[in-house]
């Protein structure tokens, strides 16, 4: 083959793969526009929910509380091993021999020996019958002066015993919290919050707002104690939901309660702004006035005592 006809041939390959690619750039395929994703199902909305805040309002024990029999048995074992194990009282580097003090001592450290052992023991020496006479007088004079003559108070109330449930008097040895009367339940002083308030701020004015402005109260701490959450719908009472009440569904708004401690120092509840009445109740006497939702939702929160 000539060298004329090579170059020919080569002219011609190049001539035809400039027109191929000529043809492919006139004519792009066509793309196909991208899918746009389903739009995911947003869920339904639901109500922010409504904050309010509540004191419960306690008056501290002011008796010593009695103890209870297990308490009394503990106290007297401990007693009896204490007084076997001491070592003897110096009597004689304490009292004179002979003294008026001294005799009182013994006859009262022989009923403290009886009391934790038995009759058997705390015996007193034999005197004569002039001499235990003249002891027994002077001891008597003795307890006059020293006023353990006198008798104490009763323990008991006139209060606990004319059952008023409105006196701070009553329940000495317990820790009794006010409930107010509204809208036909028993709860505890509740009210909502305002825009820019502080929560304990808000509490002190609920309390306030319900049981009146008469009391010297000290809130605790500005933390709450705990929290109540019920749907708007729900109600506290005891009675019995009516017909056609809306059942609350998961868009209905929840308030959520927020609980703080208070004691009162001074003053008296006056019932004001829709509170129609008040008591002052333990724990136990609480649970039979108020709903047992709400009973579940506070009982952690008062004392057993």
């Amino acid at each position: 083959m000539s060298v004329l006809n090579v170059s020919r041939t080569c002219r011609r390959r190049a001539l035809g793969s400039l027109r191929t690619l000529a043809t492919e750039a006139t004519h792009p395929v066509p793309r196909q526009p991208p899918v746009a994703p389903a739009p995911t199902p947003k869920p339904p909305r639901t109500n922010k929910p409504i904050i309010h805040t509540s004191v419960i309002l306690n008056r501290a024990p002011f008796l010593t509380r009695d103890p209870t029999p297990f308490e009394r048995a503990f106290y007297a074992y401990q007693q009896r091993i204490r007084r076997a194990l001491h070592n003897p009282f110096p009597e004689d580097f304490y009292f004179k021999p002979g003294s008026l003090l001294a005799t009182k001592f013994r006859a009262e450290e022989n009923v403290r020996e009886r009391e934790a052992y038995g009759n058997g023991f705390g015996v007193e020496e034999e005197k004569s019958a002039e001499r235990a006479a003249a002891d027994a007088a002077a001891l008597e004079q003795l307890r006059l002066q020293e006023g353990e003559g006198e008798d104490l108070p009763d323990r008991e109330h006139p209060a606990d015993k004319a059952k008023d449930l409105r006196s701070l008097d009553r329940a000495g040895q317990r820790n009794i919290y006010a409930l107010v009367f509204v809208n036909g339940e028993w709860r505890f002083p509740e009210g909502d919050i305002k825009k820019g308030e502080w929560l304990h701020q808000a509490a002190q004015r609920d309390l306030e707002h319900e049981c009146g402005a008469h009391m010297d109260t000290w809130i605790v701490s500005r933390n709450p104690i705990g929290l109540y959450k019920r749907k708007v719908n729900d109600t506290a009472s005891t009675s019995p939901s009516t017909p056609g009440t809306p059942t609350p569904t998961s868009t209905t708004p929840e308030i959520s309660t927020f609980f703080y401690k208070a004691h009162i120092l001074a003053g008296q509840i006056r019932p004001a702004n829709g509170a129609t009445d008040f008591v002052w109740l333990t724990k136990e006497e609480i649970k039979e006035r108020v709903a047992p939702e709400y009973w579940e939702g506070v009982k952690d929160m008062l004392s057993d005592f």
